[in-house]
């Protein structure tokens, strides 16, 4: 990506990323290519989607084959990069003129077992050993806020239910969100501002100049009473 020099002297932290292919850095072959870079980081259990979208106008990037895996970070030039997670490739699309290509790939750590439906009931048992368990079954690792990890669990059925849906249904209970993000099993309470540890997460500010765009759209499509 190229920035130009007047956004740079003016101290604005410039963004940067690092992507491979199969293992293989193609970051400085994305460079000068790379259009734009999207994020779709989802709640729950519908996997993670990263759109990139390059330019080929001259004709000379090589497609990669579905079911690649990417992996993916992002942060700041000259500060350390966070890794986001590995994706499959599972769409490539090519439009032109001017040509462009665009490579959609979705996070490749989400286990389809977790949409298997199964039976189980607990209990006498805590939040904790529950999901615990879980994320032993799929072979994740637990990310537990450690404010739910001793919540008393009674009894619960899971009947019929994916663990998916099940972990959904608990985190509502107790107020919080359930998730599967770079390999992690994350459930954690919601708008708190902490990590999974319990640590406070840093306040940042954003601005408009942290940005090189912005849509903004007023509607009245609500205001209507009736149709003739």
């Amino acid at each position: 990506m190229n920035f130009s020099s007047e956004l740079l002297n003016k101290g604005n932290k410039t963004p940067a990323f690092s992507i491979s292919i199969e293992g293989k850095d193609i970051t400085t072959v994305l460079d000068n290519r790379l259009m734009s870079l999207t994020l779709t980081d989802n709640r729950g259990f519908e996997a993670d989607q990263l759109d990139l979208e390059l330019d080929d106008a001259d004709g000379k990037i090589v497609l990669p084959r579905r079911g690649a895996v990417i992996t993916l970070a992002l942060g700041w030039k000259g500060q350390p990069l966070f890794p986001k997670g590995a994706f499959t490739v599972d769409e490539i699309e090519h439009t032109g003129a001017p040509d462009r290509l665009t490579i959609r790939a979705r996070s490749a750590d989400f286990r389809e077992t977790l949409n298997t439906r199964r039976e189980k009931s607990w209990h006498k048992t805590t939040v904790g050993e529950v999901v615990k368990e879980i994320a032993a079954r799929h072979k994740l690792k637990m990310a537990l806020g450690e404010d739910l990890s001793d919540k008393p669990v009674e009894h619960i059925d899971q009947t019929n239910e994916s663990d998916g849906s099940f972990l959904m249904r608990l985190a509502r209970q107790y107020g919080a969100i359930a998730s599967v993000k770079n390999g992690n099993l994350l459930f954690i309470r919601q708008g708190q501002g902490k990590s999974a540890s319990g640590k406070p997460l840093p306040v940042i500010t954003i601005t408009r100049k942290d940005g090189d765009s912005h849509r903004f759209t007023l509607a009245d499509r609500g205001a209507y009473t009736g149709v003739i």
